[in-house]
């Protein structure tokens, strides 16, 4: 049933965002003439140094998680972790529902690795990036603040700073009462009232799960697991930045960390598949905070440089390079020796019992 809402409100995201950003045959033509304007000579630049801090994100991204799997006792070598964590992306990106998160550990579980406390560290790096780029939205929404500002501005970076922030606190409780927090989650479902076989077989996953968190109590990693995704962010908000700059939108650079941690809030909710729409309306409305009211406004017949269709059209190329990017990196990832297609197939085959008991700490 929770499957079945998640792709439900997935696809209705995806209806709504393509409803919202759509163009018309006025913003086509626009957006036709913003790519026609962009020369190889101009954009050869920019596009080297996009492409260079993909590069510096993508490894942040996937090489930080072995801090979170250290204190399970786990070390993965760089090249199988990375095999990994690009399949787990592109994934990510293409299942809607979030479901793409599962990936991951799932991969880890043929390798004799408990599924659930992998998810327990993937959970800890959620709400760790939720807090990051919810820390850049408040500080960047606060920086413009004013009369002016739509009302929905502020609201937004507090709602986004609390959810997270309320979230880190649940993670923290959870790690240090385990049994009492999943015995109250428990409670609340129902679930022991109704299905209490099934109720006992999550009460043992979910503690299992908890496992994960254990990084919160391990200082040393948590401060460098945090650092490379500092470095991660940072790179991606430089990126958003370097080509808003490649279509002549004058966007600061405030302004590109603003959109970039706009986006990843607004991903985080139960995401269209391939983010398509979502990923370009939340574009528009970041810029629209620097640019102004029109950026959301859709072209007239005959407007010429209409505000709306340049940066609609950088939204649906930086969406694409993206697709292209993590699409091509999970390719690589199922070409290497570290995973296949038969892995990701059988992802849910049980583990024989000799390699549970080896990953047990």
């Amino acid at each position: 049933m929770k499957l079945a809402i998640n792709l439900a409100l997935s696809f209705a995201m995806l209806a709504l965002c393509l409803w919202l950003v759509w163009p018309d045959a006025a913003n086509r033509a626009e957006i036709n003439n913003a790519l026609e304007r962009l020369t190889f000579a101009e954009f050869a630049p920019y596009l080297a140094a996009y492409i260079g801090l993909m590069v510096v994100s993508h490894l942040c991204r996937s090489l930080r998680w072995n801090y979170l799997l250290a204190p399970l006792g786990i070390r993965i070598p760089p090249g199988p972790l990375l095999a990994i964590s690009s399949v787990g992306f592109m994934a990510i990106l293409a299942l809607p529902a979030r479901l793409g998160e599962f990936v991951r550990p799932g991969l880890l579980r043929r390798r004799g690795i408990s599924a659930s406390a992998a998810l327990g560290t993937v959970a800890v790096e959620r709400i760790v990036d939720g807090l990051i780029i919810s820390l850049f939205v408040f500080f960047a929404f606060f920086a413009i603040r004013g009369p002016e500002a739509p009302g929905w501005m502020m609201p937004t970076a507090y709602a986004a700073l609390g959810i997270f922030f309320v979230a880190l606190l649940f993670l923290v409780f959870a790690m240090r009462r385990p049994d009492e927090t999943v015995k109250f989650c428990l409670k609340m479902s129902l679930l022991p009232r109704f299905a209490p076989k099934v109720a006992s077989v999550i009460e043992v996953k979910l503690l299992d799960m908890i496992r994960g968190f254990a990084v919160l109590r391990d200082v040393g990693n948590m401060v460098k697991f945090c650092s490379w995704t500092l470095v991660y962010w940072s790179a991606n908000g430089l990126a958003v930045w370097v080509l808003a700059r490649a279509f002549g939108i004058e966007l600061s650079l405030v302004g590109g960390f603003a959109v970039m941690g706009l986006v990843g809030v607004g991903i985080s909710l139960p995401n269209s598949p391939g983010l398509v729409g979502q990923y370009q309306w939340f574009t528009l409305l970041g810029v629209s905070l620097y640019l102004g009211p029109k950026v959301m406004e859709e072209c007239a017949v005959g407007e010429v440089n209409c505000v709306h269709g340049i940066v609609l059209a950088y939204a649906i190329i930086q969406h694409l390079m993206q697709v292209v990017w993590y699409v091509g990196m999970g390719a690589l990832g199922l070409a290497s020796p570290w995973v296949s297609l038969r892995d990701l197939r059988h992802v849910r085959d049980p583990v024989p019992p000799k390699a549970e008991a080896d990953s047990a700490p």
